[in-house]
C-alpha cells in the first residue's frame, strides 16, 4: 500500500509514520512540515554496515552521503551508528563538527573546494579528501606544507560506466565536471603527480557512476574497471591502493514503479567481483568505502502539507494547491520526479482521483507532481508527500520569501523537533 515500510494507518484512519499520527504532528508543529524517522535511518544504516561485514569481511566504512539531508541532528545519529559521512562543502563540514562528529571519518568531496575549505578540512583533521583536480592538488600540497602536515587523499576517477539515470545526475561518464578520466591516461598521470608531493598521502581511488540507480550492473562494471586501474598503479608504478571508495547512488521506491534491489545486494555484487579480481590476480583487497545518501534519507521522510486550495478545470486537470511546493521540493521542477502521495487524514479511503500538486511559488512550474492518484479532498486536508527525506530540506530555497519548514524525527514512537522553523526575522537577519 505504500512506498516504504515505516508508513501506515491508525485506528483514526490516519496516516503514521513509525508510528506517529502525522495529523497530529500536523497540527502541533504546523506545516509544510519534514518528518524523518530514526529509527528506519538507523535500521538502513545496519543494513549497509552489515553487507560489508557479510560480504567483505568487514574490511569497509560506510559512508553517510550528507547532501542528501544534512542538519547536526543527523550527523549525531552518524556517530552513534559508528558510520562514516561524505561531506561536500565548509557548511557540511562545518555542522558535522559543531554537532560533535568525528571528522577522522570523513570524506571531503567537491569539483571546487576552496582554500578555506582545504584549510578547515586540514585543521579539523578530515580523515580523507577526495581530490578532483590537478589544481587542487597543488593547492592542497601547499596549503599542507604551510601546516607541515601530511593530507590524506583519494583521486576521483571517472570510470566511463553509464549510470542508466537521468543525464544531470549522471557523474561517471567522461564528459562529467568530476574528476580524472581513465580513457585519456588523465587518471594515471594524476597518480603519478599525486605521489611526488612531499604533503600528500595517497591513500587510494574514489569513483562515483551516478544517482538512483535501480540495478547492480553498473556498481559491478565500475568495480572491475577500477580494479583493473588498481592493478596497472602496482605492476607499472609499484603503489598499492589502500583504500577503494565506489560512492553511492544506489536506488530508492518513490513510486510503486520503482522496483531497487534490496540494500545488501549492491555490496554482494560488487564484493563479488573484487574479491575474484584480487583471487586471480594475486593483490590485496583494498579497503571498501561506499556512500549511502538518498537510500538511507529519502525513504525515511515525508513532508506534511494543508491544503488551500483545489481548481477543478473540466476536461483539463483539477489542482490542488497546497502551503509548500518548489521552495521545500524543487526535485519535480528539477528531474521531473515522481513521488507518492495521499491525503494523510483520510488514509484509510481509496484513492478515487488524480490530481496535480501545485505550490504556492509565483511560478507555473511549481508543481510536486502531475496526474497523481489521491484521495477525494478538500481545503483543511493534510498531503504527506512519501520518501521525500533526501535532496528536499537540503535543497530548500527561501524564493519569494517564503520560510523553511521544521523538521521533526520520530523515533520509538515519539517525536522531537531536529531543526526549528523559519521566521519572517530569520529570512531578514543578513539584510543590512
Amino acid at each position: 500500500m505504500f512506498v516504504s515500510d515505516n508508513l501506515a494507518v491508525n485506528e483514526n484512519g490516519n496516516l503514521t509514520i513509525g508510528g506517529v499520527d502525522t495529523v497530529t504532528l500536523a497540527k502541533k508543529y504546523g506545516t509544510p512540515l519534514y518528518v524523518m524517522d530514526e529509527d528506519m535511518i538507523r535500521r538502513d544504516c545496519r543494513i549497509f554496515q552489515e553487507s560489508i561485514d557479510r560480504y567483505y569481511d568487514g574490511k569497509g566504512l560506510v559512508c553517510y552521503a550528507s547532501k542528501a539531508f544534512c542538519c547536526k541532528e543527523i550527523y549525531r545519529v552518524m556517530q552513534s551508528m559508528e558510520m562514516g559521512i561524505d561531506i561536500v562543502s565548509g557548511g557540511e563540514m562545518y555542522t558535522a563538527f559543531k554537532a560533535g562528529y568525528d571528522l577522522a571519518n570523513a570524506c571531503f568531496h567537491g569539483n571546487n573546494k576552496t582554500p578555506e575549505e582545504l584549510t578547515m578540512a586540514l585543521d579539523l583533521h578530515v580523515g580523507r579528501i577526495v581530490v578532483d583536480n590537478i589544481y587542487e592538488m597543488d593547492l592542497l600540497n601547499k596549503l599542507a606544507c604551510e601546516k607541515n602536515v601530511i593530507a590524506p587523499i583519494l583521486l576521483r576517477i571517472k570510470p566511463g560506466v553509464d549510470a542508466h539515470t537521468h543525464n544531470f545526475i549522471r557523474t561517471g561518464q567522461i564528459d562529467s565536471k568530476f574528476g580524472f578520466a581513465l580513457e585519456t591516461g588523465e587518471a594515471y598521470e594524476a597518480v603519478q603527480k599525486a605521489l611526488s608531493y612531499p604533503h600528500l598521502e595517497l591513500r587510494g581511488l574514489h569513483c562515483h557512476i551516478g544517482s538512483q540507480i535501480l540495478e547492480t550492473s553498473g556498481f559491478e562494471a565500475a568495480a572491475e574497471i577500477m580494479m583493473t586501474f588498481i592493478k596497472k598503479l602496482k605492476d607499472e608504478l609499484g603503489f598499492v591502493t589502500k583504500d577503494l571508495n565506489l560512492g553511492g547512488g544506489f536506488g530508492v521506491c518513490y513510486t510503486e514503479d520503482d522496483d531497487p534491489p534490496s540494500y545488501d545486494a549492491y555490496m554482494k555484487a560488487v564484493a563479488k567481483v573484487i574479491n575474484a579480481f584480487c583471487n586471480t590476480h594475486h593483490i590485496d583487497r583494498p579497503f571498501i568505502l561506499i556512500e549511502p545518501g538518498r537510500s538511507i534519507a529519502a525513504p525515511a521522510g515525508i513532508t506534511l502539507y494543508t491544503v488551500g486550495g483545489k481548481k477543478v478545470i473540466p476536461n483539463i486537470r483539477t489542482y490542488v494547491s497546497i502551503d509548500g511546493g518548489m521552495c521545500d521540493n524543487p526535485r519535480y521542477i528539477l528531474y521531473q520526479s515522481a513521488y507518492d502521495a495521499l491525503v494523510a487524514n483520510k488514509a484509510a479511503q481509496p484513492k478515487t482521483e488524480r490530481v496535480t500538486l501545485a505550490g504556492k511559488c509565483c511560478e507555473s512550474g511549481d508543481l510536486i507532481g502531475e496526474n497523481m492518484p489521491i484521495q477525494t479532498c478538500e481545503v483543511g486536508d493534510i498531503i504527506a508527500v512519501c520518501a521525500t527525506g533526501a535532496y528536499n530540506y537540503s535543497m530548500a530555497s527561501n524564493y519569494n520569501r517564503l520560510q523553511k519548514p521544521a523538521v521533526v524525527f520520530v523515533k520509538g514512537g515519539e517525536e522531537r523537533i531536529a531543526v526549528t522553523r523559519e521566521t519572517l526575522e530569520d529570512l531578514l537577519r543578513n539584510d543590512v
